[in-house]
């Protein structure tokens, strides 16, 4: 067994990471050298990756092009091999590799969009919930209202910038108008991730709806989170804060 690993080892390092074969590979084959066969196993893997990435991310391969996201996507190959049998589960760091690889430094915006198009990616896959069933709050009188806990959707997820990342992403979207002016520098925005049915969708939210949602996740009570939210900002609307998250399949349940 430990012969095999090591076996097993050598040849991921070989067509993951380039390296030279073990000596112990077989280097008789009936049509082909052991480099071609080498050659085929690593391009075989580049591409499975590869598009998986472009999967995972349309929005970055249109805002890069197909030659700069395919370069970007092999250097990130070279630094993030997959762990994984399941495709759908590649790709997690690419926002912190774009922070950091030099030729998009000029594109301050892409690691953020990264970020949120991954979020919409786990979004997709995660395991459906039911609707929130508003009349399962008839069950609570008004004087249990403020101890209240929400569970959240699992496909929810916040996603902050200093960018116009949601309607970067919006733009980039088959229904979009193919005219259309964004201005980076217009203020930061807070991005939420949900998803309704088979369908992701995002909307932005207020500093005080992040905030609020924020606490609702880390399983506050309704009412220690209304106040404390309405402490920091006064304009704070519970009624419609609650409505948008229903109607996007925020909240699916509540104890």
């Amino acid at each position: 067994m430990p012969d095999y690993h090591l076996d097993l080892t050598h040849f991921a390092q070989t067509i993951v990471q380039g390296n030279e074969p073990s000596s112990q590979f077989d280097k008789h084959y009936e049509n082909d050298s052991l480099s071609t066969a080498i050659d085929i196993y690593r391009n075989n893997y580049r591409g499975n990756l590869l598009d998986a990435l472009a999967g995972a991310y349309p929005v970055i391969k249109k805002l890069v092009g197909d030659d700069f996201f395919r370069l970007l996507a092999l250097k990130f190959i070279e630094q993030y091999p997959s762990l994984s049998a399941n495709l759908h589960h590649y790709g997690t760091e690419l926002a912190a590799f774009l922070a950091t690889f030099q030729p998009a430094q000029e594109l301050v915006y892409l690691p953020d969009v990264a970020a949120l198009e991954w979020a919409c990616h786990v979004a997709y896959f995660v395991k459906d919930e039911s609707l929130f069933d508003l009349n399962s709050l008839s069950q609570f009188s008004p004087e249990q209202y403020p101890h209240l806990i929400f569970r959240l959707h699992p496909a929810v997820h916040l996603v902050r910038s200093t960018y116009p990342i949601n309607s970067i992403w919006q733009a980039h979207q088959k229904y979009a108008a193919s005219n259309f002016h964004i201005d980076l520098y217009s203020g930061p925005c807070i991005a939420l991730v949900s998803r309704k049915a088979d369908i992701v969708q995002i909307v932005e939210l207020s500093n005080a709806e992040a905030e609020w949602l924020q606490l609702i996740q880390a399983e506050n009570q309704l009412g220690t989170a209304t106040v404390s939210i309405l402490e920091q900002h006064p304009d704070f609307d519970l009624q419609n804060t609650l409505l948008k998250f229903v109607t996007n399949n925020v909240l699916i349940d509540v104890r």
